[in-house]
């Protein structure tokens, strides 16, 4: 009993540490949006980080928790849609909620065609946009392990040897370790050795699930030497 109270309580305490961290960023160039949306995301639980401009947002440090973007469309400089385009560019997947109050088809379209996650008009509704931010963080957090799940992959890709990862090319694509030998010219022996140092190095616990991880990383059709 007093085990399952405990790990309910632990439960509560990794839901409420995650909540903290979860970051909701603003970027408008009206300051009562802002002011607004701020007491909005900081009463529902979130922390609000505010900006006034598309650049003031792009020199701010990423979080290491979920987060997600209340964008402006209609703004001085670089506009919502321009600052959509620098992230994607730059690699950088956080779940976008943009707010116009000059909605259109063609902007709303070009938008959620980049991977918007919402498109909310002025005057907000708050009960649409709090459930637009609530599902926004869920999203954020599966990326974040994924990107997570990926670095730790590309880690352990990076302990292969050039050898170790040859051997690795082949064997995903479906070659016999008589086979890899043959292409290496070395001998099989030695083929099973390396295969069973990096499955080792690699945390693969079988071959789909080296296959698997091979097309995460996104190899391609090349040997990776280096």
């Amino acid at each position: 009993m007093y085990s399952t109270i405990a790990a309910a309580h632990q439960r509560a305490k990794t839901q409420i540490q995650a909540l903290e961290r979860s970051v909701v960023f603003v970027v408008d160039d009206d300051v009562s949006v802002r002011e607004s949306l701020e007491l909005l995301i900081a009463s529902a639980g979130w922390q609000p980080l505010l900006f006034a401009s598309a650049k003031d947002f792009l020199s701010h440090a990423r979080p290491a928790g979920p987060s997600c973007l209340v964008l402006d469309v209609n703004m001085p400089g670089l506009n919502g849609l321009d600052l959509q385009s620098l992230l994607t560019a730059d690699g950088r997947r956080i779940p976008i909620i943009f707010v116009t109050g000059f909605g259109d088809v063609p902007t709303t379209v070009r938008a959620m065609k980049a991977g918007a996650f919402e498109f909310l008009t002025k005057p907000i509704d708050t009960a649409a946009l709090l459930h637009a931010i609530r599902s926004a963080m869920q999203r954020s957090a599966a990326l974040t392990r994924e990107d997570s799940e990926l670095a730790a992959l590309r880690s352990c890709y990076q302990m292969l040897s050039p050898r170790e990862r040859e051997v690795m090319f082949f064997v995903v694509h479906g070659l016999l370790n008589k086979q890899v030998a043959f292409e290496l010219g070395i001998s099989e022996i030695t083929v099973k050795a390396h295969r069973g140092q990096l499955m080792r190095k690699m945390n693969a616990r079988s071959l789909p699930e080296l296959v698997t991880m091979f097309a995460r990383l996104r190899l391609g059709d090349q040997v990776v030497m280096h």
